[in-house]
């Protein structure tokens, strides 16, 4: 049986170092070279998936076209490659002992004890190669946490038996590093690189490949110290240095010659470039923008920075669309919304705070928290011709506001923010999935109420939507328990808001749009989960050009 070369990423000194870029990067240099390359997140925490997390904790939830709830890594890999990943590209401790738990009530074990060895280890091996076709070259994997954490040592363990089992031809580990530069001594300190690969050894694993994450070169001494105490061959110690841009990881790491490298563990380097001319066109527009434009994200989840992760890049890949830079500030929503103003000292205070901005976006999010001030943003967006940009809350709200301040609706609400009132947004009880009709069963399973993963999309004929999709037929990723009630859609179209996208059936609102606005879209779905630095999304590119022109005429 064919075995597939698998590389394992690891983590050590302290998190947050970047392993899924150190990931994503190497998966885009070997495609680089004409392999064909799978990436795979492991994490140790205890949720069956990201999907009931704060973001605030732990970043995005970013979602697959077959609908699982994942990693943020997730994204940086889709973007980085430029594939779909899938639900088999995930996998977590909760999911893990979920499976063996479940095996164990089933009788499968046949009565054994069951254990952390082999049971857990054995299942994570068994998740290790699942839908990995014959023709991916190389399969990256991805051990998220530190090597150390109590959490982290079944996984550590299942990819030392797995190794042993395939092989060092078939296998390779990186682990990355931190390398701190002290300033009060002005040297690097190769210490916590030492302890760090010490953990691995404990555990009867020895990286071949070394990538030390600094803020300073590494000069040839500390270099040549970290191959003597770490057991690695100079040449394979690879500085892993801050970059101005994570798209230019895959050429610096080129430069640091981290593929010439792995391609000789596999024994397949061959003295031939990497066709990189792609990433130094996409990293040369990003450092040489012809223009600015300053963007508003009206959200709610505002401590943790990867909280709007993928919004943020969709906005990198339509600015370098555009040869603008686009300067994102995330404005927390409840800063719009101070209980003692009258409705015009609201309006004035609102743009007050927005007037500085080519463009506002309002992400989706949870809750009645922040509601009042991103229906604020919206009606200063509406009535001020400023590109507006609804992504599924957003969407919701916009209607809201739309129903509200244009159709007179004044009690236009969502069964999400209030018990009472006339509920133009609600829970969706059915829908067509899959040929059959699936009923809700209540919110009880917090995890398995929502509309997850990708839809299609009828566009109007003739519509903006249509026009800048350049097609009548999409398919976008969903993420949401919550429908536009498809029953005020001639109220809306009366009074201007084209819905110009419904799901092929014709009852789930998708898209809706404001024709004689300057650019107003509000979107049920996820646009930004499928941006890419190559295939920027059509409507991240042209709200950016919007935003442009909304600036050129102030």
């Amino acid at each position: 049986m064919t075995v597939t070369r698998t590389i394992f990423v690891t983590g050590g000194v302290m998190s947050s170092l970047g392993k899924g870029i150190v990931a994503s990067g190497l998966a885009a240099l070997l495609q680089a070279h004409g392999y064909k390359v799978r990436l795979k997140k492991f994490d140790p925490y205890l949720n069956v998936d990201p999907g009931t997390m704060n973001p605030n904790q732990h970043g995005e939830v970013f979602v697959t076209d077959d609908g699982a709830e994942t990693d943020l890594d997730l994204g940086h890999y889709e973007r980085f490659v430029h594939e779909s990943a899938s639900r088999y590209d995930t996998v977590t401790s909760g999911r893990v002992y979920s499976d063996v738990l479940a095996a164990e009530r089933r009788g499968d074990y046949l009565g054994n004890t069951v254990q952390v060895i082999p049971h857990i280890t054995d299942r994570i091996q068994e998740l290790l190669p699942v839908d990995v076709k014959e023709d991916v070259d190389f399969l990256i994997c991805e051990i998220g946490g530190t090597v150390g954490d109590i959490e982290g040592l079944p996984f550590i363990e299942a990819i030392r038996q797995f190794s042993q089992k395939v092989g060092s031809q078939n296998s390779l580990f990186i682990h990355l590093t931190y390398v701190p530069y002290l300033a009060s001594a002005g040297e690097i300190k190769t210490k916590p690189s030492q302890h760090a690969v010490k953990e691995l050894l404990h555990v009867g694993i020895q990286p071949q490949i070394l990538m030390c994450r600094c803020e300073h070169p590494i000069p040839a001494e500390a270099r040549r110290k970290l191959a003597l105490f770490c057991n690695i061959d100079k040449d394979n110690v690879i500085e892993a240095s801050d970059v101005d841009t994570i798209y230019a990881v895959p050429l610096k790491y080129h430069q640091s010659g981290l593929d010439r490298q792995v391609l000789k563990h596999f024994g397949l380097w061959k003295e031939q470039e990497a066709d990189l001319s792609q990433w130094n066109d996409f990293v040369s527009r990003l450092r040489s923008p012809k223009a600015e434009v300053k963007i508003a994200v009206v959200g709610k989840y505002n401590e943790v920075k990867d909280s709007y992760k993928s919004i943020l890049e969709s906005f990198i890949h339509a600015g370098a669309a555009n040869e603008a830079k686009v300067k994102v500030e995330i404005l927390p929503a409840e800063d719009l919304e101070p209980q003692s103003f009258k409705t015009d000292q609201l309006k004035a205070f609102v743009k007050e705070k927005l007037s500085e901005y080519d463009g506002i976006l309002v992400p989706g999010g949870y809750g009645l928290r922040g509601s009042q001030g991103k229906i604020s943003a919206i009606e200063y967006a509406r009535e001020n011709q400023v590109p507006f940009f609804g992504i599924c809350f957003g969407m919701q709200l916009a209607v809201i506001e739309y129903c509200r301040n244009v159709l007179g609706m004044k009690d236009a609400t969502s069964s999400e923010l209030e018990k009472k009132g006339n509920m133009v947004v609600g829970l969706l009880t059915e829908w067509e999935k899959d040929g059959k009709k699936a009923k809700r069963t209540g919110e009880e399973d917090m995890g398995g109420t929502m509309r997850l993963g990708a839809y299609p999309c009828q566009l109007i004929k003739g519509s903006g939507a249509a026009k800048i999709y350049g097609t009548s037929q999409i398919s976008e990723r969903h993420r949401h328990r919550y429908e536009v009630d498809v029953k005020i859609k001639p109220q809306l179209e009366k009074a201007g808001m084209v819905v110009s996208g419904l799901s092929p059936d014709g009852k789930l609102p998708e898209i809706v749009e404001l024709p004689d606005h300057s650019w107003f879209y509000g979107m049920q779905f996820h646009p930004e989960l499928k941006s890419r630095p190559f295939q920027p999304h059509p409507m991240f590119k042209s709200f950016i050009q919007a935003a442009l022109e909304h600036k050129q005429k102030r």
